[in-house]
């Protein structure tokens, strides 16, 4: 993520203590320091507030966090806001902020609520709220909170995600507005993308879902998908296990998946391919068989796309087939 000016200032604030931050933004004009709060928040709260992503702005604030754990950056925020605007204002300012970075992701919070909670929350809901929910959280912790659903919200919940692409912004916000309230209501007792998603991209984060779920229930979830839309099925378990997903696959389930396949074929394969991809792939071949690709690579001119894809759909429809059997272990994310 390339990070704005303001992103740059805000994380350059956390590398000062409070009472130097303070004496900086006197005379600051109040509304230019809610917009450095908001840009700060949103960088926590939507988990690009570390020690990659500030290394360059902010080398202080990252050796800080390598060796104090026990950073609070709400406090920090919140002394920074009445040392520069006064308490009074400062707990304005700070409703505001909570505001604006709701209009900005309105799921940012339920991401990172309790799986638990949340299922108990959603497990009451229509299931298109809880598809569009599932839809807009990480995919292992969406699996996670499927898992937790009863059966037949489940089923009910993943039928839908397959066409989650036609819910509106609006809608989406109406519901994360919701479902956030509840939330708030068990505990006392991400910016909208701008558009709708592409189909195949809300297809996309289905198969992901539905794949790390154990293979009994995920076979009950694409039959059941299977009965109501075929083609989607069929969409679904073909987006499991795609070319891009090799980095993330077990060597064991990759070793599994390249025997039997020669090196012009994998050499085809990895033709223009990403590092990482190329990498991934011959360090779960034999040497002897890598050197053999990487002499095919080298004596190749300018492959057809069409051999290009052949050669990927052959080792990604191995590995498929090791999914369909429960046989494919992906790495953590």
């Amino acid at each position: 993520m390339a990070l704005t000016g303001k992103q740059k200032a805000a994380l350059l604030l956390t590398s000062l203590d409070v009472a130097t931050a303070a004496e900086l933004l006197k005379g600051v004009d109040p509304r230019m320091v809610q917009e450095l709060a908001v840009e700060l928040s949103y960088l926590d709260a939507s988990g690009h507030r570390n020690a990659k992503a500030t290394a360059e702005v902010a080398r202080q604030f990252c050796r800080s966090l390598e060796s104090e754990s026990t950073f609070q950056f709400k406090s920090f925020l919140r002394e920074i806001l009445k040392n520069t605007v006064g308490e009074d204002k400062a707990k304005h300012v700070q409703e505001e902020i909570e505001a604006l970075l709701q209009k900005r992701d309105p799921f940012m919070t339920i991401r990172s609520a309790d799986q638990q909670k949340l299922a108990t929350v959603l497990e009451t809901e229509h299931p298109q709220a809880v598809a569009v929910v599932l839809s807009e959280l990480p995919a292992k912790k969406g699996s996670e909170v499927l898992g937790l659903l009863g059966d037949g919200m489940r089923v009910s919940a993943i039928s839908r995600m397959t066409a989650i692409g036609s819910v509106t912004p609006e809608a989406k916000a109406s519901i994360a507005q919701m479902v956030r309230k509840r939330i708030e209501g068990l505990d006392s007792t991400h910016q909208i993308a701008g558009g709708q998603v592409p189909p195949e991209e809300s297809l996309r984060k289905v198969a992901v879902i539905v794949r790390n779920l154990d293979k009994e229930v995920r076979d009950g979830v694409l039959e059941a998908i299977q009965q109501k839309d075929s083609d989607a099925a069929e969409k679904v378990m073909n987006l499991m296990v795609i070319w891009d997903d090799i980095p993330q696959i077990g060597d064991r389930s990759l070793q599994q998946a390249l025997r039997g396949i020669d090196e012009r074929q994998l050499a085809l394969a990895l033709h223009e391919s990403p590092e990482e991809i190329a990498q991934k792939v011959k360090s779960n071949i034999s040497e002897r068989a890598a050197a053999m690709v990487n002499e095919e690579t080298s004596l190749m001119s300018a492959p057809k796309k069409e051999e290009i894809r052949l050669a990927r759909d052959r080792i990604v429809g191995a590995l498929r087939e090791l999914n369909r059997n429960g046989e494919l272990t992906f790495v953590e994310e």
